[in-house]
């Protein structure tokens, strides 16, 4: 039987007995289609053309809304990361399990291979399954304690995805490489990854690195609050 493709493109329900075995149960079904999800966190409603926004285009995305279904009243279980593309993967409320915040750098796997995903309920249809993009939802069995330069002991083909082609974390916070399927990418021997939350290496200067960017968040604030200020005086 041909195997049809799920892929979700991270850009971001767990179920019991009775719901696997009729998962189970639409193998037969030789009409399924290729299934792409696209996970876009930190979107908002009016920031696609295809929405109302006015100082960006987005033709691809338009021709997917005007041959498809445009959603008018959507609702979303966080505006960030970490929790959303747990509770899309899971389809458990995030905030009901500690460890789903906004996930550090080194975190370890958050979804456990114990849990039921849907890319394990699309392989029990008998889809392939694949992730491509930002992950950030930890690598590893345990946090802080990643080995980069192996396999990891934990990765996305534990909870049901065939292939995978991810960002360790997210383009902000270290390492910045890209994993596929449990290993850095493209991996050179020759220079071995080192990464720490916990102290500096030889040579960085994280005390000054730090003053600047909290003097330039100050800085902004004020010239944005100077700005709200202006605004209201003129009535606006």
């Amino acid at each position: 039987m041909e195997r049809k493709l799920l892929t979700i493109a991270l850009l971001s329900s767990t179920c019991g007995t009775s719901q696997i075995a009729d998962a189970q149960s639409l193998n037969s079904d030789k009409d399924k289609p290729n299934v792409i999800i696209i996970l876009a966190d930190d979107l908002g409603y009016g920031d696609l053309e295809c929405y109302g926004a006015k100082n960006v285009k987005t033709p691809n995305v338009n021709r997917l809304a005007h041959s498809g279904i445009r959603f008018l009243n959507g609702h979303a279980v966080a505006a960030t990361s970490t929790p959303s593309r747990y509770s899309l993967l899971t389809g458990e409320y995030a905030w009901r399990r500690k460890g789903t915040d906004v996930a550090a750098g080194n975190a370890g796997m958050i979804i456990k291979p114990s849990q039921f995903t849907m890319a394990d309920m699309f392989k029990s249809c008998g889809y392939a399954t694949c992730a491509i993009g930002k992950w950030h939802l930890g690598l590893g069995d345990k946090g802080g304690e990643q080995d980069w330069n192996a396999p990891l002991p934990e990765a996305l083909g534990d909870i049901g995805f065939d292939y995978h082609y991810i960002m360790a974390a997210t383009a902000d916070r270290v390492p910045c490489v890209f994993i596929e399927n449990g290993m850095v990418a493209s991996y050179d021997s020759t220079s071995p990854i080192e990464v720490s939350y916990v102290k500096n290496f030889e040579g960085e200067q994280q005390d000054e690195i730090i003053r600047i960017y909290f003097t330039i968040c100050n800085l902004a604030m004020a010239m944005i609050c100077q700005s709200s200020m202006e605004l209201v005086e003129l009535d606006i």
